[in-house]
């Protein structure tokens, strides 16, 4: 029996074969190469802010002067020495002496630890309050003029002199229970934290009344999912992106309201340095010794710049709408 096949149609099967075996080599690492991940997508577009690495490498190198600082420069922050009193900058004094001379390096080293302690712990705080006012007011709507109502009420409260009254009515009571230092470390960070949730707060409950109608949140609903398995593994992942760029910026602002109570007085005792009691200890010695209200100004104003760099370039990162241009 013969074959019936044309002969030109058998030839082109044949090398339309021989092609796509021979391109099968070249296909196979693209098909093998592993999909990149969505923090990778948000590390790529992190750093094309320029602005946002620039704030990231300021703030790293000034966390990493404070921690480190210590072992660098062992020198008592809290030792007085009359003889050297009032010295400007120099070998053995870098950032000089204050009136009781006390090494001004030293203690803006120590003052920047506390600082930075009291701007995390307090925004983690501020955080935690804001998240939860927001999931339970965004998912239950029996909830939520409630929650919104007690959030309009201390929207509407006047920070300042609200921190003020807490930091006067609570201070005695803290500092005869933990101590002086550990009292008004936990008074502090318990008054920023629970005057700054708010404005998390309203964000969170945005995103998460539009997430509780998308259509993986209503499957899981009519399976029988509990509203606290929901909360925890589709609402909440969903909601990432605003609390971590809440989180940048809320350090900020608590660095600057500790500082502002320092200043006026009513945050940390004087022999205890934050960037803030510094700036109130160089105020009445402005015009002979600015340096001493240059220095800590400065850290804090870098501090608070840095991090809010970060903040945008996060923002900007975390949004898809941007990450897909």
């Amino acid at each position: 029996m013969t074959d019936a096949r044309d002969p030109v149609t058998a030839s082109g099967q044949e090398a339309a074969v021989t092609a796509a075996s021979a391109a099968l080599p070249a296909a196979a690492p693209v098909l093998s190469k592993p999909a990149r991940s969505q923090w990778w997508d948000v590390w790529e577009q992190f750093r094309t802010h320029k602005g946002a690495l620039f704030g990231a490498g300021i703030f790293i190198a000034i966390v990493a002067l404070v921690l480190l600082g210590p072992y660098l420069w062992d020198v008592d922050p809290t030792k007085t020495n009359i003889r050297e009193r009032n010295q400007g900058p120099g070998w053995g004094h870098p950032f000089g002496t204050d009136q009781l001379g006390r090494d001004i390096f030293a203690r803006m080293i120590a003052g920047g630890q506390v600082s930075l302690a009291v701007g995390m712990t307090a925004m983690a705080l501020s955080l935690l309050l804001g998240t939860l006012v927001g999931v339970l007011a965004g998912y239950f709507r029996r909830l939520d003029g409630v929650l919104m109502r007690l959030t309009d009420l201390f929207l509407a409260l006047p920070l300042l002199p609200l921190l003020l009254v807490m930091v006067l009515l609570f201070r005695e009571p803290l500092t005869a229970a933990f101590g002086v230092e550990t009292g008004i470390f936990i008074l502090i960070v318990s008054a920023i934290g629970i005057t700054s949730w708010m404005q998390t707060a309203r964000i969170v409950r945005g995103d998460v009344l539009a997430l509780k109608e998308r259509e993986f949140v209503l499957a899981a609903r009519s399976i029988g999912t509990p509203s606290r398995r929901i909360i925890t593994r589709h609402v909440l992942p969903n909601v990432l992106s605003p609390i971590m760029v809440s989180a940048t910026l809320g350090i900020a602002t608590a660095i600057i309201t500790e500082s502002a109570l320092s200043f006026l007085g009513l945050g940390f005792p004087p022999d205890f340095p934050t960037w803030g009691r510094l700036l109130n200890d160089g105020v009445p010695y402005l015009q002979q010794y600015p340096e001493r209200v240059f220095w800590p100004g400065l850290a804090i104003s870098l501090v608070v710049l840095s991090i809010n760099y970060v903040g945008d370039g996060l923002r900007d990162a975390l949004d898809p709408r941007i990450r897909g241009r």
